[in-house]
């Protein structure tokens, strides 16, 4: 799905150690805002994905390498479930069990899965507690069961337009959510650009594939969004958390810009693509001068005036 080389094999653990993939957020309006300013650097914001193989039964208490894998989870923002939501007894499933019902099949693995996090979180609080009894002051740490679960619902071809299946597997699994994806198509898209990989979805009836589908809902699940800035030598979007205000947005750019913030002059992006250039918003009175106090808002493009004195 990132063209890391990551291997997809037919039998549990064909991963042990995880592919790491850091991957640009699709946003078409860079390319928009590049031909404005006429530049050729364009970076997007990106994302990293942590790939490890799934957890089985008992993996709280090692199984199937499980310690190893829950410690790669710990580190993470947010997690991915990825589901298996089709019958193919050709495929070797971890327990070596054969299931004909697609919802079962899709509740048990999800089932496996929440219990093992929750034992090994178990395990955890008992650690802490006997740690707290000698020293009260000791922090706690994120548990698993925490952490924001997004689930990526593997279907096959006729599966991801089938409303009914897709309802009945949101239902599941609400009020988290749940995107659709086929791994044996996005296999044949892995060598093909942007253009031939949006034509080959549309012929399936999908609009966008599943990095673009997964990014989008983590940046929800995470409460985050986009800013950009624009210019001649480059176009770029930055990732921030939703609500954060005009100077922490600039220190996502460089601490001095927070620490020396003086003012954003802000512009929304849909104004300036109606009106053409940067001097047409001016002149409309559509670019603002935002103080410290100002929340950002998806899609700003902003330039930020700061001071740092030496």
């Amino acid at each position: 799905m990132t063209n890391a080389g990551a291997l997809a094999a037919n039998y549990p653990f064909a991963t042990i150690e995880p592919n790491v993939g850091i991957v640009p957020v699709p946003d078409d309006r860079l390319d928009v805002l590049a031909k404005m300013y006429e530049t050729e650097k364009v970076v997007p914001a990106t994302v990293e994905f942590v790939d490890i193989a799934g957890l089985v039964a008992g993996a709280s208490k090692g199984e199937g390498l499980g310690n190893k894998f829950l410690a790669h989870i710990r580190e993470c923002q947010a997690i991915c479930h990825v589901v298996r939501a089709f019958v193919n007894n050709d495929i070797v499933r971890a327990d070596n069990k054969i299931e004909e019902d697609i919802l079962k099949q899709a509740k048990d693995d999800i089932d496996i899965i929440n219990l093992e996090l929750q034992l090994a979180d178990d395990e955890t609080k008992a650690k802490i507690e006997a740690k707290r009894k000698k020293d009260p002051n000791d922090e706690l740490i994120p548990f698993l069961t925490d952490k924001p679960v997004i689930y990526m619902f593997n279907v096959d071809e006729n599966g991801l337009t089938d409303e009914d299946l897709k309802s009945k597997l949101r239902e599941m699994v609400a009020p988290n959510e749940a995107i659709f994806v086929n791994a044996k198509l996005e296999e044949e898209m892995s060598d093909m650009n942007r253009t031939e990989r949006k034509e080959f979805l549309e012929s399936y009836g999908v609009k966008d594939d599943a990095l673009g589908e997964l990014i989008k809902s983590a940046y929800r699940t995470l409460g985050l969004q986009s800013f950009l800035t624009a210019g001649k030598k480059e176009v770029r979007a930055w990732t921030i958390k939703k609500g954060a205000t005009a100077p922490e947005a600039a220190g996502t750019i460089h601490t001095d810009f927070e620490r020396g913030f003086i003012a954003a002059e802000v512009m929304k992006y849909h104004d300036l693509v109606e009106l053409g250039s940067e001097q047409n918003v001016k002149a409309a009175g559509k670019l603002r001068t935002e103080g410290k106090t100002y929340v950002m808002e998806e899609g700003d493009v902003v330039e930020f005036k700061f001071n740092v004195s030496k």
